[in-house]
């Protein structure tokens, strides 16, 4: 789309075809960036807020970057382990992996 100088106006046509260009475009995005989850958990992904997805997104991103349950836990809980007076953080993951069907070795594969 090219605008020539000195025309203000915006026509309708533009905008609608923004429009479904930005749709195509954030549909995209949403559906890869709810691959990992699809794969993991299936049709259980639909009971799922949206608040939840996307922290279990970037939990699961996270245990996939670390070489155990233990390194990931303390990446996730760095800032609250300190104020805790256990550190038990591979429990802590563990559990909340647990909320939402998932081990560990889930996110390995």
């Amino acid at each position: 789309m090219t605008v020539e100088p000195g025309t203000a106006r915006i026509q309708v046509e533009h905008v609608d075809a923004e429009i479904a260009r930005l749709q195509r475009l954030w549909g995209v995005v949403g559906e890869s960036a709810d691959a990992d989850l699809v794969a993991l958990l299936g049709e259980r992904l639909a009971e799922i807020d949206l608040f939840d997805r996307a922290q279990l997104r970037e939990v699961v991103a996270v245990c996939r970057r670390s070489r155990n349950l233990s390194e990931a836990g303390r990446s996730l809980f760095s800032a609250s382990r300190q104020r805790r007076a256990s550190t038990n953080d591979s429990d802590r993951l563990r559990k909340y992996l647990e909320r939402f069907g998932l081990s560990w070795s889930d996110l390995q594969g």
